[in-house]
């Protein structure tokens, strides 16, 4: 878009005082509102904030059409991530119904035990994320059950969480079949495999890194939350007495695995998964399935009923254990709602700062005064990271530092593949701990952790960015056009 002659001269106070009120506001929502600050306050300070950058926007000389189809725009481009979640929130809804999650969490108990426990999750989410491209998808499957258990042997859950999205975005940020992983090189005039290669150089070592904390803090015992692991005694039993449960469940979660290695789009995998989900459980789940559909209703009417219901409300399941009763819910759809409403509200904040020139005056300040290759590197690191959280969204958050900083790497002789890999390092992983950026309130809402409960653990996510300043910092291996590394 391009900007209006009134928006060339922008303060850069001017440009930040939407977001230092944003700021302001969501310090509020937290200290007043707590962990229900992500329920409406949130979505509440993101509109106003969007309304302050309009207001000062349009005052500048820019005018409401062009911030109108800013925001359609953006929203236009959430409308898949919307999609997928909603699907997840009825993969979950039937999932649970069908016995597959119960059976997730009743053999991970006795597979996986609090020591090694998020060690193990962290290197379950990383090959399933390698093997299929989608840090969503392992969250929103895998992910949910890893809670689960986690939750049933006394774990914290943040600490549960951070492991699994740790785990989630290292496979996503190497594997050739991820979205972010091939827009970066794309971006940055790269090829795919230079582009993957090249990024182990950091991204090994922060993964390293991640499995070492997790792994002392587990031996530790750090994590316990205080909730006692007596309570999961009884759990197996209770589960298998509301649930059949045997290794024949499993058959629905792995058809997603391979649609989704197979390269089919997410959104028609896990609707396949969702109907896969009510099939096992009319099939598996019959004394389930009256008591979900309720009322005076034969087999078949009450399948049809209860399958309707698993993916669209909430359901819940007493089984007379109370952790059990306390993890066996599910929201489906419905309960997928509160995040769409955050990730409209994100996406109109971040379409709105951009209408109104402000997002490109920020950028400028941030590319002003670059000198050195650590100094051009590290302000990639530190725009990538701003986008994410001014613009809520990852893709803008990799796609507009791209741009911005390709002529610049040229210039100091740098092949295209640093860029690629500062964008990923900082770009692709850092999106998860923004509470109103599209992949934290996704996260957030498949998981049932709020993002700020989460982001401290998310070891992987923070160290990422701080390696790729390390190796520039140091000089290691970097890569120059004429092939040399220095």
């Amino acid at each position: 878009m391009k900007a209006s002659s009134s928006t060339k001269n922008m303060s850069l106070f001017v440009a930040l005082f939407p977001v230092i009120a944003l700021i302001a506001m969501l310090a509020g929502d937290v200290i007043w509102f707590g962990e229900d600050s992500s329920y409406g306050s949130n979505q509440m300070a993101l509109l106003i904030a969007a309304l302050i950058a309009g207001g000062i926007g349009i005052y500048r000389g820019v005018k409401w059409e062009a911030i109108r189809d800013a925001i359609s725009s953006s929203i236009g481009q959430a409308t898949e991530a919307i999609l997928i979640l909603l699907l997840i929130g009825a993969l979950a809804g039937t999932w649970l119904m069908a016995g597959i999650i119960p059976a997730f969490i009743h053999y991970g108990l006795q597979i996986l035990q609090p020591e090694i426990f998020l060690f193990a999750a962290t290197i379950i989410c990383a090959v399933l994320s390698l093997a299929t491209g989608s840090s969503w998808g392992t969250v929103g499957t895998v992910g949910v059950a890893l809670v689960g258990i986690g939750t049933a042997l006394g774990l914290d859950q943040g600490w549960i969480a951070g492991a699994i999205i740790s785990g989630a975005y290292f496979g996503d940020k190497l594997s050739p079949l991820s979205d972010t992983t091939n827009l970066a090189p794309a971006v940055a005039g790269t090829d795919l495999i230079t582009h993957i290669k090249y990024m182990t150089i950091t991204t090994i070592p922060s993964f390293i890194v991640a499995l070492i904390v997790f792994l002392f803090v587990g031996l530790g015992g750090s994590a316990t939350s205080g909730v006692e692991t007596g309570f999961a005694e009884g759990f197996g039993e209770a589960v298998n007495g509301t649930f059949n449960i045997h290794p024949g469940l499993f058959i629905a979660p792995l058809a997603v695995l391979v649609m989704i290695a197979k390269k089919v789009p997410a959104a028609p995998a896990l609707f396949i998964g969702v109907l896969l989900g009510a099939l096992t459980a009319v099939i598996f789940q019959p004394d389930v399935i009256m008591v979900v559909a309720g009322g005076d209703l034969n087999f078949a009417a009450a399948s049809y009923v209860a399958s309707m219901k698993a993916m669209s409300v909430d359901t819940a399941y007493v089984t007379g254990n109370a952790l059990a009763d306390e993890l066996l819910t599910a929201g489906g759809m419905k309960g997928m709602m509160n995040t769409i409403w955050l990730i409209i509200c994100a996406m109109t904040f971040g379409a709105v700062l951009q209408a109104a020139g402000m997002l490109k005056r920020i950028t400028n300040a941030l590319l002003s005064g670059v000198n050195s290759v650590f100094g051009l590197i590290s302000r990639t690191v530190g725009t990538c990271i701003a986008f994410n959280i001014l613009a809520s969204d990852q893709y803008i958050a990799i796609v507009v530092p791209g741009k911005m900083f390709s002529d610049a790497y040229d210039d100091k002789g740098l092949a295209p593949e640093n860029l690629s890999r500062t964008l990923e390092d900082a770009g692709t992983v850092t999106s998860v701990l923004i509470p109103w950026n599209t992949c934290g309130v996704a996260q957030s809402g498949i998981l049932g952790v709020a993002t700020l409960a989460y982001a401290p653990y998310c070891i992987f996510n923070w160290v990422s960015p701080i390696m790729s300043l390390i190796v520039a910092g140091v000089g290691y291996k970097l890569k120059y056009r004429d092939g040399n590394r220095r």
